[in-house]
């Protein structure tokens, strides 16, 4: 990926503020008492792979927000020096150049990723066909914004509880009618599969991933780190 400072991949998310109030609805599997989905597991010995797919039409801030969540940098308590725990990189199509993005890998060379993120975009059937073969094996898929309607043509949503952008959930049920559609919630959470709502949304998501890896403490610090103010991914 071409890889941004820090602070410059992260600076649109000051003009950034709290949405709506913060729900998370059922998951799609077996649940920890509460309805929260147990926590993650995190390698030992490598970092978390976060492979963001984009295309033409990728939303902006569908793919900042939560890059900037899981690039948020980790004091190592022993030697006092930066220790990324996420290795982010990009995956589409095709390497050529698309709006202005050259992808990291192509579906047919990337590695295998710990987790999945799917912003708004064109997509393909292609991506499609990627996600129905690097589900299974991820910790986490998640969509943000419309970007479920990809995780829906794949087949990942049906008979589960999901959610998208407010304006575009009318459409989504007319597409996807096997799916449980779910408005006014920050996001859906499943053991596996995840959609995020519109925008901002995936910031919550992002935020409740590295949670259920690391604990809250360890979300807090990000969440301070990018003085984002938001709520909706405590639950």
């Amino acid at each position: 990926m071409r890889r941004r400072d820090f602070f410059t991949s992260t600076a649109a998310l000051g003009l950034l503020a709290a949405s709506r109030g913060a729900l998370a609805a059922a998951p799609d599997g077996p649940a920890q008492a509460g309805g929260k989905v147990r926590p993650l597991k995190a390698p030992e010995n490598e970092m978390i792979r976060v492979a963001f797919a984009i295309s033409k039409g990728t939303t902006e801030i569908d793919y900042v927000g939560p890059e900037a969540v899981f690039e948020t940098w980790y004091q190592d308590p022993v030697t006092k020096k930066p220790a990324p725990r996420f290795k982010l990189f990009t995956v589409s199509d095709t390497r050529e150049a698309v709006d202005g993005r050259v992808a990291d890998f192509t579906f047919d060379t990337v590695p295998s990723p710990h987790i999945v993120v799917v912003p708004a975009q064109r997509g393909s059937v292609a991506l499609t066909d990627w996600l129905c073969k690097v589900s299974p094996t991820a910790d986490v898929t998640m969509s943000v914004c419309v970007g479920a309607r990809h995780l829906a043509a794949a087949g990942l949503l049906n008979g589960k509880k999901a959610t998208s952008h407010h304006d575009a959930i009318d459409r989504l049920a007319k597409d996807f009618p096997d799916v449980q559609w779910v408005r006014g919630v920050r996001f859906v959470e499943g053991e596996k599969i995840s959609t995020g709502g519109g925008l901002t949304a995936g910031i919550d998501l992002a935020l409740h991933v590295v949670e259920r890896y690391f604990g809250r403490a360890e979300a807090l610090k990000v969440a301070e780190h990018l003085e984002y103010e938001g709520k909706g991914w405590m639950v």
